[in-house]
């Protein structure tokens, strides 16, 4: 029974996936389509009220427009949580928010990572919720996908990378918005809390007073899933019956998590008009996830031999930390998609999985994910594309070629510096945590587990994943701090380098293919691109995760 119901909700993902793919090509087309018909008046208001120019840019352009307009969120979204306490719409008189919580919070959703070191229900107000939460969770994932349609004009060689902000509108007017408007009303159909009325005031059994948070909960969770964020509106997250309260909302928030990420290889595919290619780099990703759900399935349904040496069952799996109305199977299955698709989400607590069930969601956000979140993602699995090709050609004495552009020392360059500034910034700040009290003080785990919760919490931020072992005492200065500083530099960094190798390739003139060009459409580039994924990751990563979740495994038994 449990496979049949993973299984069903795999193949309808991929059903979604494939139209879906089909549709994001037509989005961002630089030619006409029927969808402007549609869309095109009200964007040529927005454009027409914001002085947009729809021009085509350069890409150091569509840099500037990106990193100048995701500034200015921050210094707003800052400033309201600031001083939410001052304004409307905060019936529970919530303070503002304290300024280096306030700088990780803004950092953290403005970069897509969603991490939290508050509690949703307590630390936010409803205009805050509104305003920096919900607005964020709809600006950064349209940002993401319209970095990513850039990068693929350039690999594809359209007649240009496009323009930031039509991209930006477009992500918002053609998918976000209408899709969110569905999946928050199914959610409301379900149960899912939609009001600006205040916290309720129960009596219980007992005759004690009990506070019950509500709010715009519904609006929260659709685009917080569709969007690959993550924040919950409550600190316990989707394992809050009011985020997340049937088997049918379980299943709309995996769904909504892979609808976009699932479906750019075949909007790349259907740009590139190589239907091929796009099957193998959705094959390479699904082979991937498979092999981290079987892998997390396994472990947590055979339990945890500690819980069992001291009398307590695991004849069901362990279901420490999880929701009984989920089970292993669904718990399962939410904790590999929320980590492989950049969302960071949960449904069960990732600090009380088994020590390598807990090494999945680890390791798939250590690989830069595997299905990626709102195009950055998918932008990563291409830059190890282009690797692959590379250690390809250089194996048979060829210079290699991707889509008929070489790749050349100026490419390798950029992906090399972008490969290893992933490692560097989750490894050095998780060493300055370890070897000084300012990290140590927070671990509530003294073993190999403390371990992991500190590389866990900087391999979520710098995966712009946002999930963590909540066991770690975060909401301090030093993790506040250096938590936040991660996200944004794996954030922007790895965008902007994959931009300019984007617009590198797109000048070069294509070369004709000729019977030594190394396929990129067939099972063997498949089984080389997922080689590369693990073997650079195994290799940068192997020692520490020795050190953490390996080591707990053994010790454990």
């Amino acid at each position: 029974m449990d496979f049949l119901q993973i299984g069903l909700v795999l193949v309808l993902a991929v059903l979604i996936a494939i139209p879906m793919g089909k549709y994001t090509a037509k989005v961002f087309s630089l030619e006409e389509t029927k969808l402007d018909r549609v869309f095109g008046g009200p964007e040529k208001l927005i454009y027409r009220i914001s002085g947009i120019s729809t021009e085509n840019m350069t890409w150091k352009q569509y840099a500037k427009a990106l990193l100048i307009s995701n500034f200015v969120m921050f210094a707003i979204c800052y400033l309201i949580v600031r001083l939410q306490g001052s304004l409307p719409l905060n019936p529970s008189k919530i303070a503002g928010m304290e300024p280096l919580l306030s700088f990780n919070t803004v950092s953290s959703f403005l970069t897509n990572t969603n991490l939290q070191h508050y509690s949703g229900e307590t630390g936010l107000s409803y205009l805050s919720q509104m305003t920096v939460i919900i607005y964020l969770m709809f600006t950064t994932p349209a940002t993401g996908l319209a970095l990513c349609m850039a990068v693929i004009r350039g690999i594809t060689g359209q007649k240009g990378i496009g323009n930031f902000y039509v991209d930006l509108v477009r992500s918002l007017t053609r998918i976000l918005i209408p899709a969110s408007l569905v999946v928050g009303l199914l959610l409301v159909g379900q149960g899912v809390p939609q009001t600006l009325e205040p916290t309720v005031t129960a009596t219980t059994v007992e005759g004690e007073e009990q506070q019950i948070a509500r709010g715009p909960v519904a609006a929260l969770e659709s685009i917080k899933h569709l969007g690959t964020n993550g924040g919950g509106f409550f600190g316990v997250n989707a394992a809050h019956p009011f985020e997340n309260p049937t088997p049918f909302s379980n299943v709309l928030h995996i769904l909504s998590m892979l609808i976009i990420p699932t479906s750019l290889p075949f909007a790349y595919a259907s740009m590139a008009k190589k239907r091929k290619v796009g099957w193998v780099i959705f094959g390479a990703m699904a082979v991937m996830f498979l092999g981290f759900l079987v892998t997390v399935y396994i472990n947590e349904s055979n339990g945890n031999p500690a819980l069992a040496n001291i009398g307590l069952s695991q004849k069901e799996g362990s279901m420490e930390g999880k929701e009984v109305r989920f089970g292993i199977a669904q718990s399962s299955l939410f904790t590999t998609v929320t980590t492989a698709a950049t969302t960071g989400s949960v449904n069960n607590m990732h600090d009380t999985l088994t020590p390598l069930g807990g090494l999945v969601p680890l390791v798939q956000m250590m690989l830069n994910n595997v299905f990626g979140g709102e195009g950055v993602g998918f932008v990563n699995i291409i830059m190890y594309a282009l690797l692959a090709v590379f250690i390809s050609g250089l194996m048979v004495g060829r210079t290699p070629e991707f889509l008929g552009r070489k790749i050349e020392a100026k490419e390798m360059k950029l992906i090399a510096i972008t490969i290893l500034i992933h490692p560097l910034i989750i490894l050095v700040p998780s060493a300055i945590a370890l070897v000084t009290q300012m990290g140590t003080v927070a671990i509530s785990n003294p073993g190999f587990h403390g371990i992991s919760q500190v590389v866990y919490e900087f391999t979520s931020s710098a995966a712009n994943n946002g999930s963590g072992f909540e066991g770690l005492g975060d909401n301090t200065p030093f993790w506040n701090i250096s938590t936040g500083l991660v996200m944004l530099f794996g954030r922007y960094f790895s965008m902007i380098a994959m931009l300019a190798v984007a617009a590198s390739l797109l000048v070069k003139k294509p070369v004709p293919e000729t019977i030594g060009t190394i396929k990129t459409d067939n099972s063997t580039f498949l089984v080389i691109l997922v080689g590369t994924v693990l073997i650079v990751g195994a290799l940068t990563f192997f020692p520490v995760l020795a050190l953490g979740p390996i080591a707990e495994y053994l010790t454990i038994r």
